[in-house]
């Protein structure tokens, strides 16, 4: 009797889920769940207003095994997977992400998940900067970003007329080689055919000690900035890299493993939202001194933590092992929660 019960309500809880799961499916579902990083986002900017925004869009690879709609062979990363794009702001927030077939190029589908944001911070008073690999080196995405006042620093491929103005800085320094790397830094104006106008390049040429040839690399920019702080500012972008890495640990959201595409989209969106619950903790709500603390330390450390509930007439007492979170630790925390709070307006 006992086991038929239980076996009826296992079944009805299966049955909500899938339900659950066919309502956000729907197309008017998924585009609110879709928005809500962004409006998370925009609510900590209420509490805590920024000057600048800055962008780093970046793909990822997420492993697939059987079947799978959508699971396609990408031969960059050599597996079967689905190829999702992020993007993120420079506090570490996922601004928005879109799942996409294995086979799609980096950059496909760029619009779908950038126009929105760009949209949310339009009619802000802030400066706007945007980062991209070489992956996102394209005039339609140049002159969009120009469009909207965004100053850039996207990676351009390196050519055959990219070279010859850099040639002068290719021939190896005279004398020992130097046990540090020997640096130059240079900008041109450029064109591709595809181009509508000429556009800055700065190109950073490194000779290393025991390496024949020089390594270079090429930005294609609107920034005015000394060549060198702009090849700083556009390593800032490997910060995006490491979140991603983040999630996968943290949240695990390249574990997508339901048949449907749209299914795996909303367990997509689903995962962003739990990082960035995660991130807003880690930069809001920690102090100084466990600020370095990773998504996974803090799941472990804070949220994960076991505790014994002690009821008494008047408290509930909630009793954790001191040797993961100290209690003035967990007292500054649950503080600095407590002031996130928007104030509440009052009713006329």
């Amino acid at each position: 009797m006992g086991g038929r019960a239980k076996t009826k309500r296992a079944a009805s809880t299966s049955q909500m889920g899938l339900f659950e799961t066919d309502v956000l499916t729907q197309p008017e579902n998924l585009s609110v769940v879709m928005d809500l990083c962004g409006q998370w986002i925009d609510t900590v900017h209420q509490r805590k207003p920024i000057r600048q925004i800055i962008l780093d869009l970046d793909s990822s690879v997420s492993e697939t095994y059987g079947e799978q709609e959508g699971s396609a062979y990408n031969g960059h990363f050599g597996c079967t997977c689905y190829h999702p794009l992020f993007c993120f702001n420079q506090f570490g927030d996922l601004e928005r992400c879109l799942l996409r077939n294995g086979n799609v190029a980096s950059a496909d589908d760029w619009r779908s998940v950038l126009e929105p944001i760009v949209a949310r911070y339009r009619d802000l008073d802030i400066r706007r900067f945007f980062r991209g690999d070489a992956a996102f080196a394209r005039p339609e995405l140049y002159e969009y970003l120009e469009a909207e006042g965004y100053l850039y620093a996207i990676r351009l491929p390196a050519n055959a007329v990219l070279y010859r103005e850099v040639e002068p800085f290719l021939t190896r320094p005279v004398g020992r080689p130097s046990n540090k790397p020997v640096v130059w830094y240079h900008d041109f104006q450029y064109q591709a055919s595809t181009w509508d106008k000429p556009r800055r390049v700065v190109a950073k040429i490194e000779h290393h000690k025991g390496e024949l040839f020089p390594r270079v690399g090429f930005i294609v920019t609107n920034l005015r900035r000394k060549p060198w702080r702009v090849v700083k500012f556009y390593n800032g972008r490997g910060t995006a890299e490491q979140w991603i890495k983040e999630g996968k640990n943290a949240v695990k959201w390249t574990k997508l493993s339901c048949h449907g595409f749209v299914d795996n989209q909303v367990r997509l969106q689903l995962f962003a939202l739990a990082y960035n619950m995660g991130n807003f903790l880690r930069r809001l709500a920690l102090p100084r001194s466990v600020k370095h603390w990773s998504l996974t330390t803090l799941r472990e450390k804070l949220i994960k933590i076991g505790a014994k509930v002690v009821r008494r007439s008047r408290y509930v007492f909630f009793q954790m092992a001191e040797v993961a979170v100290p209690k003035k630790l967990f007292r500054a925390i649950l503080e600095r929660i407590a002031r996130l709070r928007l104030p509440e307006t009052v009713p006329r």
